[in-house]
């Protein structure tokens, strides 16, 4: 055992409901000051495009872009949109309290930690939120899959997470995620270890069945070392 890969959102971030439409409306609303009407139309027409966007994810694995987002929607970028949509989502971006101490442990350990995540976020977004939390320094690497062809589960999502933390088989790596499907699936099927934390409650427009059993279970990330400690013996 090598590494440990993390997925972010719901794993290392709690996971909070969220409206994406109302998301969408408060960048709308920068887009087309005074004009209410419009900026709900916008709105309505980016979520729709963002919707299309997650079915390829789930059916095609294709990973996508804001950007690309917005061009299906015929919608501008718009630098102060982005930045009323960025603090809509403020809250659900924290990270877990539990996360600085668990790699700090696993990199006293001597183990690789990175993070893989499916989102059309751009990388530096992210980084700019691990930085806010103290936690980016933590990790060897990250990789987000706006930077991608291919999201979780495709096999090249995690061989390119593999590769960025400088392990080359997947047998010696572990991924933590809080989606059967996307996570657990997709790691075990290119030979990872798979630990599932099921804190996420999954939309049912988001879910796909899958016949998979992970790994481990945790019910706290802090848990995560002992499990480690039981497949080192």
């Amino acid at each position: 055992m090598r590494a440990v890969i993390f997925d972010w959102g719901g794993t290392l971030t709690p996971w909070i409901p969220m409206d994406h439409v109302a998301a969408w409306r408060t960048y709308a609303d920068e887009l087309h000051p005074g004009d209410a009407e419009q900026a709900a139309r916008v709105a309505a027409a980016i979520h729709a495009a963002e919707t299309a966007a997650w079915a390829l994810v789930r059916h095609e694995h294709r990973a996508f872009t804001i950007a690309q987002v917005l061009a299906a929607a015929s919608a501008a970028e718009h630098d102060d949109g982005y930045t009323a949509y960025r603090r809509f989502w403020e809250r659900a971006t924290r990270t877990h309290p539990e996360v600085a101490p668990l790699i700090t442990t696993l990199r006293e350990q001597g183990l690789r930690v990175g993070v893989l995540s499916s989102t059309p976020w751009p990388a530096a977004w992210h980084e700019e939120l691990l930085r806010r939390d103290g936690v980016l320094d933590l990790f060897h690497a990250t990789v987000w899959s706006s930077d991608l062809e291919y999201t979780k589960p495709h096999p090249s999502a995690f061989l390119a997470a593999m590769a960025a933390v400088g392990v080359d088989d997947p047998a010696d790596c572990v991924y933590v995620g809080d989606r059967l499907y996307d996570d657990i699936s997709g790691a075990k099927g290119v030979g990872m270890r798979a630990v599932f934390v099921p804190h996420t409650v999954i939309p049912a427009d988001q879910q796909v069945p899958v016949d998979v059993e992970p790994d481990a279970v945790l019910h706290r990330l802090d848990e995560l070392p002992a499990v480690l400690d039981r497949w080192r013996r």
